[in-house]
């Protein structure tokens, strides 16, 4: 391709929206333009990208021995409300009516529309395994789209789902797809996790995400360097102290704290650690108060308490709430001396293994030092975990300790179990010719959002570093002087012809610009592999090599040009 034959539109300034540094490098590069709140338009350089991701989805997928097919975007709510996801899938479904007045949806999944399908068209256990999937454009409402095409309310995703006889073939389909999934992203070339996850609003018996590893990250994943432990933070399970809760040694006294509302400010007004105070969340949920008790320095993790019997539909209560229980403003409550007949106390495992803390006090301007079990404070209604974990706490799977990293979430698979076969009757006959609900797995690729993935990953200063295997073009021809020097443009044009001719993706640029800006929009584009010929360089024989990856330059000859260049492409 030549850039007199393409079209280019690269920006010096990114828009004043663009956050992270993706955002403001694929909308400064031309390979998407903006055309509302989360929605964006794929210009040719920015699909020739997306293509290559989606090729290379396509290829693990079919490897794994799934099959490719297309459902229709627009849903009719009746399967839904079937499954029972209409009501409870929440504000991201796009819902709409028809000329007749009939519901229905913008898919933001097909679970309920494959789940059909399968219903329909496989009745006997000879036919499984099976498992379909489809790389299409989803819509889910966002609340607050941002961050480019790494949170678009419309984006490619590649979703398929499996079909088995049984929980072990469940479990082999999973197993295969989490294989591809390694190879897709392996291929790629990104820096990625496997963690253990939350199965969130699809459900299911067990998750794992796929997470590229990105210091701007939305999401914190816990880790263990010594062992194959990982999972997202609001999976990962904070284990309990190992050593036993040691005897009370200070006396329960009141202390004066006019000015200090948070564990942080009662710490350092008491000259004590903060791992030594206890922090009080109340909760509303089925018209009830639950009193939740945490450490001064954890953070509640919001998906385990949400998994506690009782709290599934569970809200933070308000002011008024908690003057009407504690008749205290917030900031100087504690559980001692509390009716607890009234209240539902729940306290994390770290606090259960605590003495001689500090809480509020109940009162205004007053914190409570000395607190002990069992003697100041009756035992918790139920110890469990409910924070999340940080660096330095215990892996799970005790061979040594988590550290914390960031992550974009670019993968999710699903063991689904029978939750959507016996919600709509998708059953098959089994050898002995009995009916059974088939198990299901469900596995969820984010293709539009790698590419940002990938970015947040590699960039510099002068713009995007692709691997190969993603660049919009392999390798980029840039001659200097084209339309002044003949020598310049003859070598320019057999490079061209022969690098194109042996299937290589290559750009010339033939701009008639100058060499600062053909070099700018090219680093800034990507592109891996650039080739500048130049006058000078030819009167010597050799052309110059710059790896956009490495950020490295050398002199080759120009006879052994397409080798080095073929090498450097097989890597």
């Amino acid at each position: 391709m030549r850039t007199s034959q393409f079209f280019l539109s690269t920006l010096k300034e990114a828009p004043n929206e663009a956050e992270l540094p993706s955002h403001k490098l694929m909308l400064r590069a031309g390979l998407i333009k903006k055309l509302g709140s989360g929605l964006y338009t794929w210009m040719p350089l920015g699909l020739r990208v997306l293509r290559k991701v989606e090729a290379i989805v396509r290829e693990e997928m079919n490897k794994a021995g799934a099959l490719e097919l297309t459902m229709p975007a627009i849903q009719p709510a009746e399967l839904w409300q079937e499954s029972g996801r209409w009501a409870v899938f929440g504000p991201q479904m796009l819902k709409m009516k028809d000329r007749h007045d009939r519901d229905f949806c913008f898919g933001p999944t097909h679970e309920e529309v494959i789940t059909d399908i399968a219903r329909t068209e496989i009745k006997s256990y000879k036919q499984l395994p099976l498992n379909f999937y489809q790389v299409q454009t989803k819509f889910r409402d966002e609340i607050r789209p941002r961050f480019g095409v790494i949170r678009a309310r419309e984006f490619v995703m590649k979703d398929a789902y499996s079909f088995d006889a049984d929980v072990a073939g469940m479990a082999e389909s999973y197993r295969k797809m989490h294989q591809a999934y390694t190879q897709v992203f392996t291929r790629l070339g990104l820096q990625f996790r496997a963690v253990k996850a939350d199965s969130g609003a699809i459900g299911g018996d067990a998750s794992q995400e796929f997470h590229v590893l990105a210091e701007s990250g939305e999401d914190a994943l816990a880790y263990c360097p010594d062992s194959d432990f990982a999972a997202n933070v609001e999976a990962a399970e904070a284990m309990a102290p190992a050593a036993p809760r040691a005897a009370a040694s200070e006396a329960m006294r009141d202390v004066d704290t006019p000015k200090q509302t948070t564990c942080e400010a009662v710490a350092e007004l008491l000259g004590i650690p903060l791992q030594r105070t206890v922090k009080l969340i109340a909760l509303m949920a089925n018209e009830h108060l639950h009193i939740l008790l945490l450490r001064g320095d954890h953070s509640l993790n919001e998906v385990k308490v949400g998994k506690l019997d009782g709290l599934a539909d569970f809200r933070f209560a308000s002011e008024e709430e908690i003057r009407a229980f504690f008749n205290c403003p917030p900031g100087f409550l504690g559980p001692v001396g509390i009716d607890r007949s009234k209240v539902r106390l729940i306290a994390d495992r770290t606090v259960a293994a605590m003495s001689d803390f500090v809480v509020g006090a109940n009162k205004p301007k007053f914190h409570t030092a000395g607190v002990n079990w069992g003697r100041d404070l009756p035992e918790a209604d139920l110890v469990a975990d409910i924070r999340n974990v940080v660096a330095g706490d215990p892996s799970p799977d005790g061979r040594g300790v988590l550290e914390i990293c960031r992550g974009i979430e670019v993968g999710h698979i699903f063991q689904l179990g029978t939750k959507y076969s016996t919600a709509l009757g998708c059953n098959y006959l089994d050898s002995e010719g009995q009916l059974k609900p088939m198990e299901m797995g469900c596995y969820g690729i984010g293709v539009s959002r790698i590419v940002g993935a990938a970015i947040e990953q590699s960039y510099d200063d002068k713009g995007i570093r692709f691997s190969t295997a993603m660049a919009p073009f392999a390798v980029v021809i840039v001659p200097v002087g084209y339309q002044r020097s003949e020598a310049v443009k003859a070598a320019a044009d057999a490079l061209y012809a022969e690098l194109a001719g042996r299937g290589v993706e290559v750009l010339m640029d033939d701009r008639n610009e100058r060499p600062g800006v053909m070099f700018a929009d090219m680093e800034l584009i990507g592109i891996p592999h650039r080739i500048t010929i130049g006058d000078k360089s030819l009167a010597d024989g050799k052309v110059e090599y710059v790896s956009r990856q490495a950020g490295t330059t050398e002199l080759v000859a120009q006879a052994d040009v397409i080798g080095f260049l073929l090498g450097k492409l097989s890597k």
